[in-house]
């Protein structure tokens, strides 16, 4: 009988999703049906190379702020950008951002040239000489290696040393082995599922002297995205623990006290992964109404190739960019191209060319100035009735 038998009972290697409730079958079948839908759009280069930055930098950020990294999410996009410039003090927050980020990145290539990323323990090691690679770290920290002493966190303390090894090696075969293999149709869902329980039990095991939970969700990242996860998605679930962070270490906190009850913890974090998929899919819709907008305006104007027409089809484009309206005689600030078309222009040359998209019902008048009805694309959404409430009301208007 080994110590952690003892120690920490809780560690099973099992998982029995019996007793779920129906939100988290109802959660894990939306996130796949939304990571499909976000693998399966063709987003435009400008757009797909923000949605990517912006979910790795959020991702990293968050992997490293739960362990007390003060960046900001800015500071993390300039380090994308290779631009920051800290003090000698910071320099080493920038560092943790930059292993993790290195880390991720290394990950992301391997998959996109078709080699394998293992699960094993050799990698697990891997992941963390990589993030605590150029840090300080106690003397009896090696990066890397299994620890020899005894670590805890909070008020947790993680699995005795001298199991340390033998566990890692137990939790990747079974991470590897039939409890996780899954048909095709079901892929994201095991890997989600798998994901999160690989976190959780790194959790428990601590196995190394620092670094663990940077580890954890290292490959918690490499296990969505090696299931075909989209890449700003494989990044949302340490966005969402940093986001929580007082809940995300009460889950974890509860999942051992409970006796290995892992539910609870896999429930918050599909619900997590969900929320910030609805966010993403915000993201997507708008590139698509903005494409949509685009090609409405241009089909308005075709074959009409007058200066004037050339001038109208302009505007409507550039204030269909604004979220809000701009008043006429601030129109030609708005970009260079209609600065530069009305240069020469008087007033009166704007006003006809604004009074005309009226007339095509491609921009209107509001006390705040002009704006595109972009909302007249909503009008080729398919029919459907308007969302009602379950809840009903008696004529008291009490429920």
């Amino acid at each position: 009988m080994r110590t952690y038998e003892t120690t920490h009972p809780w560690i099973k290697f099992q998982v029995n999703l019996q007793h779920a409730a129906p939100r988290l079958w109802m959660n894990l079948g939306e996130a796949r049906s939304k990571c499909e839908h976000i693998a399966g759009v063709p987003l435009r280069p400008s757009v797909a190379q923000e949605l990517h930055k912006l979910y790795l930098a959020k991702g990293v950020l968050g992997t490293t702020a739960i362990e007390g990294n003060t960046l900001t999410e800015d500071q993390v996009r300039q380090i994308l950008e290779g631009t920051l410039k800290l003090p000698p003090s910071k320099e080493y927050l920038q560092q943790e951002i930059e292993n993790v980020l290195g880390a991720c990145n290394k990950i992301g290539q391997l998959l996109k040239a078709s080699q394998p990323v293992p699960l094993n323990v050799e990698k697990l090691k891997e992941f963390n000489a990589a993030v605590l690679d150029k840090l300080k770290v106690e003397p009896e920290v090696v990066p890397g290696q299994i620890r020899a002493h005894s670590v805890g966190v909070l008020r947790y303390r993680g699995a005795p040393a001298e199991d340390c090894e033998f566990l890692l090696q137990k939790l990747c075969d079974w991470l590897n082995g039939d409890d996780f293999h899954a048909p095709q149709a079901d892929a994201i869902v095991y890997a989600i599922i798998k994901a999160v329980l690989a976190h959780l039990y790194l959790a428990w095991i601590h196995p190394f002297g620092d670094g663990n939970g940077r580890t954890a969700r290292l490959v918690e990242f490499q296990l969505l995205l090696t299931a075909g996860v989209p890449s700003p998605v494989s990044h949302l679930l340490s966005n969402h623990y940093n986001h929580t962070r007082q809940e995300y270490y009460r889950q974890l906190d509860y999942a051992s006290k409970s006796g290995g009850d892992i539910l609870p913890f896999l429930d918050y974090a599909v619900q997590g992964l969900v929320d910030g998929l609805r966010g993403q899919l915000d993201l997507v819709r708008e590139q698509q109404w903005d494409v949509a907008w685009r090609n409405f305006v241009h089909e308005m104007f075709r074959d009409k190739m007058k200066a004037s027409d050339i001038r109208q089809r302009h505007i409507a484009l550039d204030l269909g960019t604004l979220a809000v309206a701009v008043p006429l005689a601030k129109i030609t600030e708005t970009t260079p191209r209609l600065a530069k078309a009305y240069a020469t222009k008087s007033p009166k040359t704007l006003q006809r060319d604004v009074a005309e998209l009226e007339k095509l019902n491609l921009v209107e008048r509001t006390p705040e100035g002009i704006r595109a009805k972009r909302e007249i694309i909503l009008a080729f959404l398919p029919m459907r009735a308007a969302p009602t409430s379950d809840k009903k009301s008696d004529s008291t208007g009490a429920q």
